[in-house]
């Protein structure tokens, strides 16, 4: 029999298996995508499956993907269907989404700290000064913790702003295409 799991462990083991399974989804709606005939995009992707933005850019997935869009490179282009396509405010809707997600994310993280803290005092205040010196070090031990957690999560805000890059990039290339494509499409037939 094992000995009793820390909370942060337990924690830890939880969101290894939600990232499990959040890759498997991603990966079957790629290949469903890719079944139905559909273009496979990220953005797409992580709508369909219901993750975040992020996630498709990750290592493991990014190149699942790829992969997709590269195999539909060589088939014929279908005619797109009505709706079937991001429009660029959509694109810039879904990016403002993912903006306010980070913000709330961020403001949610600060108030767990706060009430951690307000917590980890009251039970400072309720303890014995024998039992001081066992305290501390547990404290010292979360501590190292906490700053493990802010180091990953400095982390994850890189790739998030990596991905917002990414994602104000393919904005503009968006916009790029649908101006070439308008000039295009005033422009007529070219002459015989």
């Amino acid at each position: 029999m094992t000995g009793k799991r820390t909370p942060s462990e337990v924690l830890a083991a939880s969101r290894r298996k939600d990232s499990r399974e959040k890759r498997a989804k991603v990966l079957a709606v790629v290949d469903e995508m890719a079944a139905r005939g559909e273009t496979v995009t990220f953005a797409g992707v992580a709508k369909t499956a219901g993750v975040s933005n992020w996630l498709v850019y990750a290592e493991g997935v990014r190149e699942h993907i790829e992969a997709a869009r590269k195999k539909q490179e060589g088939q014929p282009r279908r005619t797109a269907r009505a709706g079937q396509t991001a429009s660029a405010a959509s694109l810039q809707t879904d990016l403002e989404l993912s903006r306010q997600q980070v913000t709330t994310l961020r403001a949610e993280r600060d108030q767990l700290k706060a009430a951690l803290q307000r917590q980890l005092g009251q039970q400072l205040d309720q303890v014995g000064t024998a039992d001081l010196v066992a305290r501390v070090d547990e404290l010292t031990r979360q501590n190292d913790e906490l700053v493990g957690k802010t180091a990953r999560l400095r982390r994850e805000k890189t790739e998030l702003e990596e991905s917002l890059r990414e994602t104000e990039e393919d904005l503009a290339a968006a916009r790029s295409s649908l101006r070439r494509m308008i000039r295009a499409e005033n422009a007529g037939p070219a002459p015989a």
